[in-house]
């Protein structure tokens, strides 16, 4: 019974979210409330809310000072550089933007932590997003597929996971699976090319002259290079040259979803929060955190409480400017805090009931005998709706080790299920029970479900894509 109301909580929440029926935070909140009581333990809901918002504290209040730090950093300018070098390359294709987009988060990922990544490549790419009016669901399917794939780093934590769960050396795990994973990766951004193409095909191609680095208020000259495609007519206003060309011109007026010019105000270089004399003390700062951060010097949220403290001090000693800079980030540090204890709710209630535990045991009991000696490919296929439906505690933790037993007896190494396990972690980036998708969704402005419907199939793809890599490269 468990089981069964297990997988139905999970799938009343996403179709809630997913049909825009609830919001995000009240379906993390009230479907697992409904389904303690439902399943005879509503007295113990509070204990395991309790434990949920317990386990799920230290990554909101990571969540928190990191946006703070990450706002005041693009506030004073550290990543202007990066906004302007990406815009050279894409010289507003949206076919460039969308590589782009993928080539950012996969470099960023390279620290291994998803809300860092989301942070960065949001705050690059959503005001070139917004000017050229693409697709916002791109930008955020795109990065989250390419940072779940950068994901299983040694120091991302699915890979760690797994070599302690089965007590195995996580380069042994890892090394092997590079070329699967390059695979993978290369996959995603063919990926980010075909939807750049898309998009190309839906609003023109266009070019960009500089405009995106003057003050928002100066109108941006867009030139149609062979003429705008279907889409792009509605979005451009013909201007008076009346060239062959179809010159056009777009304003801040322009824009369709109301959206002011606190959206562009990242490429504003004249704005009054910019530090350039402070410049290289934000760099070592923000290289020393994430160093630190790498190696462990500290617990994350620490770090994080810190540096944000830092910044504040050095960039805007005057107390004014500081509460000023924290209103203006307010908003994001709220939804994505809010969202984090919503979601602690949900894993609370799904962990404390049993629910998590029997889904995992239903699951493994449903594989028959003769795919035993194939439990390495099982594994892999397991860990996509698994890491989806589940931390990564509970997968690595709760049901790898069970998979591998199993394994065992058909002499499947431990190491080939291990390699498989990380297969899934192109879809878990995007799964609900994930904080950090919630900020990329927060920061781009993406409604939750929305980037669900949209992200979902792509994900899935590139997992299977990593794990038929694997199984052609001999390392699954």
């Amino acid at each position: 019974m468990l089981t069964i109301l297990g997988f139905a909580m999970i799938a009343t929440f996403l179709v809630l979210i997913m049909t825009k029926k609830m919001s995000p935070i009240a379906a993390l909140v009230l479907i697992p409330a409904l389904f303690c009581v439902a399943v005879g333990q509503g007295a113990k809901l509070g204990d395991y809310v309790i434990d949920g918002v317990g386990n799920l504290a230290p990554t909101a209040a990571m969540l928190m000072f990191a946006i703070v730090y990450f706002g005041v950093m693009i506030d004073v300018g550290l990543f202007d550089p990066i906004v302007r070098g990406i815009l050279r390359f894409c010289k507003a294709d949206p076919m460039r933007i969308v590589v782009g987009t993928a080539v950012l988060a996969a470099i960023v990922s390279l620290d291994g932590d998803g809300s860092t990544t989301f942070m960065i490549t949001v705050s690059a790419m959503y005001p070139l997003y917004k000017r050229l009016k693409m697709s916002l669901v791109v930008m955020t399917g795109v990065a989250a597929t390419a940072n779940g794939v950068m994901n299983t780093l040694p120091w991302g934590g699915p890979t760690a996971r797994a070599a302690t769960a089965l007590k195995l050396d996580a380069s042994e795990i890892f090394i092997p699976m590079i070329p699967a994973l390059a695979v993978g990766l290369l996959a995603v951004f063919l990926l980010s090319y075909v939807l750049g193409l898309r998009e190309r095909k839906r609003l023109g191609m266009l070019t960009l002259d500089e405009a995106l680095v003057r003050e928002p208020e100066q109108e941006t000259v867009l030139a149609g290079a062979g003429g705008t495609g279907g889409g792009g007519q509605d979005r451009l206003r013909k201007g008076s040259g009346g060239s062959g060309t179809g010159s056009a011109d777009l304003t801040q007026d322009d824009d369709e979803d109301g959206e002011d010019e606190e959206d562009f105000k990242g490429l504003d270089p004249n704005r009054s929060t910019l530090r350039p004399k402070l410049y290289w003390f934000n760099a070592g700062l923000t290289t020393a955190l994430l160093t630190a951060m790498i190696m462990e010097l500290m617990p994350i949220p620490v770090l994080f409480l810190l540096g944000a403290a830092l910044a504040l001090t050095v960039n805007f000693p005057h107390m004014p400017d500081q509460r000023a800079r924290i209103a203006a980030h307010a908003d994001n540090v709220l939804n994505v805090s809010g969202m984090v204890f919503a979601a602690a709710v949900f894993t609370g209630v799904l962990t404390g009931t049993g629910m998590v535990e029997n889904m995992a045991d239903w699951v493994v009991g449903a594989v028959p005998d003769a795919m035993g000696p194939h439990m390495a490919i099982v594994t892999g296929l397991l860990s996509l709706p698994l890491t989806y439906f589940m931390s990564n505690d509970g997968f690595y933790f709760g049901v790898v080790p069970v998979l591998a037993e199993a394994g065992a007896a058909h002499g499947v190494s431990p190491l080939e299920i291990a390699r498989a396990s990380l297969a899934g972690q192109a879809l878990h980036m995007s799964s609900p029970l994930v904080p950090a998708v919630y900020v990329l969704v927060g920061m781009a402005k993406v409604e939750f479900g929305d980037h669900t419907r949209f992200t979902v199939k792509w994900a899935v793809l590139t997992s299977l894509v990593v794990l038929g890599a694997g199984i052609l490269f001999g390392t699954i």
